[in-house]
């Protein structure tokens, strides 16, 4: 057994606490770990393959356990992580059962909090290299790895079959899409790309992006293909002004930069911001980029066309980021609905100009910061209509589209191609003073 696979496993299960005791984010708790960052790459590959499998597949882990358990009420904090780090290594990653056991109990013994349970620990993870196939098979996998107060909404929301459907998806990892300069087929071709009915390309596999062609000469960028969606709906806007609202991390302006438009910028996070702005000089596309909260931005000359990506719950990106499903909670989308809210008020108030055109999107699959949020917009502001999105607006995808004319992307839309994001977009017209 290699010192760096026990080091390893002693970095997830920090991790892993960070995310799940402490409601750290992910990536950003992957970013600034240091020891993370001391590992060689393949290391740092499984610490994420492994904490991310964990979250993804929590409520698998927890009543596997549950089933090994005599008293699981009683089991502390850290030697409870340390099980599921080892379950999920034995029951999900494929990890040779002696190396899962044997470096977790590793762990175990060299903590001071968790090497009393180092022979508990033991069993329990001997006991699901014997027993933990059968359970798994007897498992709702869908039901036990989503949280009741999501399930009960998606359920509500979209039926018991679809809400089936959308936890399966969450299963699985999303692949990569980026979006183009120009010539998506030709870049198909290069990177051995497919490329999607809506104009992304999904790359194939796991692949280090800054080694393919075209990443350095700022040909393409990274952006999931539902989030591409919501800047193709501004129509006509070469050589016109654009505001894109919450803008950072960037794919959205890059997108209207390369349309032609004036895109102006605008995010309240300076460090967001510092990422768009080196996209922007990787790819060299120009946009004005101001630090500003969009709640607060009042414009004397009001545009004829806004992008509001708006802040939201993200339970739409649970694919590349399980965590979302861990930490986030009820109170979360009832925050963020008002926070939507404020701001569509706004932009209707002081930036968009008559007769101009609100895209607003999100990234959630909740009702209220979506279909509701949207109905709720119309019945406060007559003056505003919807400008209802066509099938051939997006690449032809009708099964996109709702009945009125919005998109709603949804986990376990085109499983054949290996899904993609939950993503909301609604199209509005300010028809003026009525």
């Amino acid at each position: 057994m290699k010192k760096t696979d026990v080091s390893s496993r002693a970095i997830a299960v920090d991790i892993l606490q960070m995310v799940l005791r402490k409601g750290q984010a992910l990536d950003e708790t992957m970013a600034r770990h240091e020891p993370l960052m001391a590992l060689e790459k393949r290391d740092r590959a499984f610490v994420h393959a492994l904490v991310a499998c964990t979250l993804r597949r929590l409520g698998q882990i927890d009543a596997a356990l549950k089933a090994c358990l005599e008293k699981p009420q009683e089991i502390k904090a850290p030697v409870m992580d340390l099980l599921r780090l080892g379950a999920a290594q034995i029951l999900f990653l494929g990890t040779p059962h002696h190396a899962a056991v044997d470096t977790i109990v590793e762990v175990a013994a060299a903590g001071s909090a968790t090497l009393p349970y180092k022979g508990l620990i033991n069993a329990v993870l001997r006991r699901l290299t014997r027993e933990g196939e059968a359970l798994v098979k007897a498992q709702d996998a869908a039901r036990l790895n989503t949280p009741d107060w999501l399930w009960l909404s998606w359920r509500q929301a979209y039926g018991t079959a679809l809400a089936r459907e959308i936890a399966l998806s969450h299963l699985g990892e999303a692949l990569t899409d980026i979006s183009v300069k120009s010539d998506p087929q030709g870049w198909a071709k290069k990177l051995s790309a497919t490329l999607l009915p809506t104009g992304s390309l999904r790359l194939d596999g796991s692949v280090a992006l800054q080694e393919l062609e075209g990443f350095k000469e700022g040909a393409w960028w990274v952006q999931d293909a539902a989030a591409a969606i919501p800047a193709t709906l501004l129509k006509d806007i070469k050589g016109h002004r654009v505001m894109d609202l919450c803008a950072a991390p960037g794919g959205k302006t890059l997108q209207l930069a390369v349309r032609g438009a004036r895109v102006s910028a605008v995010d309240r996070s300076e460090k967001r911001l510092v990422r768009l702005n080196e996209n922007l000089e990787r790819t060299k596309l120009e946009a004005a980029v101001f630090c500003a909260d969009a709640l607060t931005l009042k414009l004397g000359d009001k545009v004829h066309n806004v992008l509001l990506d708006a802040p939201c719950s993200a339970t739409g990106t649970i694919r590349r980021h399980p965590d979302v499903q861990r930490l986030k909670t009820p109170e979360d989308v009832t925050r963020m609905v008002a926070l939507q809210a404020k701001l569509l008020d706004h932009v209707a108030a002081y930036v968009l100009a008559p007769d101009g055109t609100l895209v607003y999107a999100v990234c959630s699959l909740q009702p209220e910061e979506a279909e509701g949020q949207i109905e709720a917009f119309l019945s406060r502001h007559p003056r505003f209509k919807r400008d209802p999105i066509l099938a051939e607006e997006i690449g032809g995808c009708d099964a996109l589209l709702s009945p009125v004319g919005d998109v709603r992307c949804l986990p376990c839309h085109w499983p054949e191609k290996g899904g993609l994001d939950g993503f909301f977009v609604a199209r509005l017209i300010n028809q003026g003073s009525l």
